[in-house]
């Protein structure tokens, strides 16, 4: 499967999905105008990714400073089929970056951790 890239507007992030390599980043922003249009092709790129996973590790890296709601329910739904992924004998690292003062976005990303816990979660302070 071939890399997927969509560079980053003023209101949603970079994807960079290198599958080719297993690994899957999101940094920036996220408030489109319609999330479930924006992230729709990113879900089924990710479905198809899946898919083709034979006991493999997928290393998954979020850099995003802002979401909004619409995004957040995106968002459970590319992470609920990565804790698929993992329960069906693959290894999902997750690492989740925030900034160390923004105790919004980690406990978002300790919410995923608990509502999702066959993905291997590591929370990332980021000094700005």
């Amino acid at each position: 499967m071939e890399k997927f890239y969509l560079a980053a507007t003023s209101n949603t992030p970079e994807v960079d999905f290198d599958f080719p390599v297993r690994r899957l980043l999101l940094k920036g922003e996220s408030y489109p105008e319609s999330a479930a249009a924006f992230y729709g092709d990113i879900l089924a790129k990710t479905d198809q990714f899946i898919g083709e996973l034979a006991r493999e590790t997928v290393q998954v890296s979020v850099q995003l400073n802002y979401f909004n709601s619409s995004s957040t329910k995106m968002l459970f739904s590319l992470f609920d089929r990565l804790n698929q992924a993992a329960e069906e004998g693959n290894t999902i690292v997750l690492d989740w970056h925030h900034d160390i003062d923004d105790e919004t976005i980690l406990e978002f990303g300790l919410e995923l951790a608990e509502d999702f816990p066959s993905i291997d979660f590591n929370a990332q302070a980021i000094e700005s």
